[in-house]
């Protein structure tokens, strides 16, 4: 048993005792080693932007607006701003007014704020099996019970959805909201299909729902397709949030918010009591970014790029994994969502994988109730392109290794590290 030698630990609160660093963070020391083949960390392909372009914006807001630029900011952020965010949801057909939105310092202050305006101690959230890792955290440093709904390839089950809130019904407890990514989802690489959006904005209304919206990557779709959103079926009910880190840069931390009026009022009261002012300088390279840069065509080389690389990705996949391994087949962004057969733990094989340089985030740090130990996430945006079969290959070798290993020691009666026998596998694409 491991004793805590921590001087300080009976004086944190007790939101602050549970928590731990993300696998992914603890991956970024090794995985950014120059001879590892790193699919772990969801990073945008920046080196894909116009640098000159680039330059030519941040020296223009420094030789325009200097003064203004490196002063405080306003709590809701800059008007001008929200008017060309707005600009951005309207590409996608997300409904919004300025007034709605409120600037965060990226996506994840936004589900920080949002977490920390709803969720008491206790309290419950629906969330997608998996989900976002940081939308995980957001919620666990408000000491939230974060519920799993599971999913498939046409995303979150709304069947399964239906039947949580059925159980939180016949306990007498109700969700604080559910959380859903609808769009290429991290880190199962899907969509939430348009009947199962239709469904859950009905779930809404009927059981008195607020959804959480996250949408950090509908404008990546390999196909330019553009689902649409469930803040234009249930705007009264939906917290919508946004980043410009996967169509801009992540290095600019510029999100938002859209919320109803309400909510809106007490979000900016949040946000003005984590860091006051915002940062002027980096709202106003974003705006001069929007206003005077073709971003739509940006978009479309970024969404190029990662489909190549989704390409290159599936076809090594298909290659190189031995029997068994399955995977999602996504149609925009960033993930890949793959299951090994049982017997294989991704957590306790990751280390092994470092070793034989390629790295991965194991299937765990996406589950609140420590399931995914037989899947993993691959991120085929930063690599490039001529390193991902290098990579999977890699990662195929060692679970060959390893299925042999598996059935040497236990035959066809591996254990699982999720579930007892005869239980189904958990999450997408088991």
């Amino acid at each position: 048993m491991r004793l805590d030698t921590d001087p300080y630990l009976s004086r944190y609160a007790l939101r602050v005792t549970g928590m731990s660093a993300s696998e992914i963070r603890a991956l970024f020391a090794v995985a950014s080693r120059p001879e590892v083949v790193s699919f772990a960390g969801g990073m945008p392909a920046t080196s894909a932007l116009d640098m000159e372009a680039v330059e030519a914006v941040v020296a223009g807001v420094i030789r325009d607006h200097g003064a203004l630029a490196l002063q405080y900011g306003g709590g809701q952020g800059r008007p001008e701003l929200r008017e060309l965010l707005l600009d951005v949801m309207r590409h996608e057909g997300v409904p919004g007014h300025a007034d709605d939105l409120i600037v965060t310092v990226g996506g994840q202050q936004a589900l920080e704020l949002v977490a920390k305006c709803f969720i008491d101690d206790g309290a419950i959230v629906l969330a997608e099996g998996p989900t976002y890792v940081g939308g995980i955290g957001a919620m666990a440093s408000h000491r939230a019970e974060v519920r799993h709904v599971p999913m498939d390839d046409d995303g979150m089950d709304i069947d399964l959805l239906e039947e949580a809130l059925a159980q939180l019904a016949a306990e007498g407890r109700r969700a604080k909201y559910v959380y859903t990514i609808p769009n290429h989802q991290n880190p199962a690489g899907v969509s939430l299909s348009v009947p199962r959006r239709e469904r859950l904005a009905e779930l809404a209304v009927e059981h008195d729902l607020l959804v959480v919206e996250d949408n950090p990557y509908g404008l990546l779709d390999f196909g330019g397709r553009c689902l649409p959103s469930l803040r234009s079926m249930i705007p009264d009910r939906v917290v919508y949030i946004g980043t410009m880190s996967k169509t801009f840069a992540p290095g600019v931390r510029t999100g938002w918010i859209a919320a109803p009026g309400p909510i809106r009022d007490k979000l900016v009261l949040l946000r003005e009591a984590a860091d006051l002012c915002p940062s002027n300088l980096t709202q106003m390279i974003v705006e001069r970014w929007l206003a005077t840069q073709p971003w739509r065509e940006q978009i479309k080389r970024f969404t190029e790029l990662y489909r190549e690389k989704a390409d290159v990705m599936l076809a090594s996949l298909e290659q190189e994994m031995p029997p068994g391994v399955s995977w999602t087949v996504p149609a925009g962004a960033f993930y890949i969502w793959l299951t090994v057969p049982a017997g294989i733990d991704t957590s306790d094989l990751l280390a092994k994988a470092v070793g034989r340089r390629v790295a991965y985030v194991p299937g765990r740090g996406f589950y609140a109730d420590g399931s995914g130990g037989e899947q993993m996430r691959l991120c085929f945006s930063y690599p490039e392109v001529s390193r991902i079969p290098e990579g999977v290959s890699r990662l195929g070798e060692l679970l060959h290794d390893e299925l042999e290993l598996v059935q040497a020691l236990f035959g066809d009666h591996a254990p699982s590290p999720d579930r007892r026998p005869g239980e189904p596998a958990s999450g997408v694409g088991g």
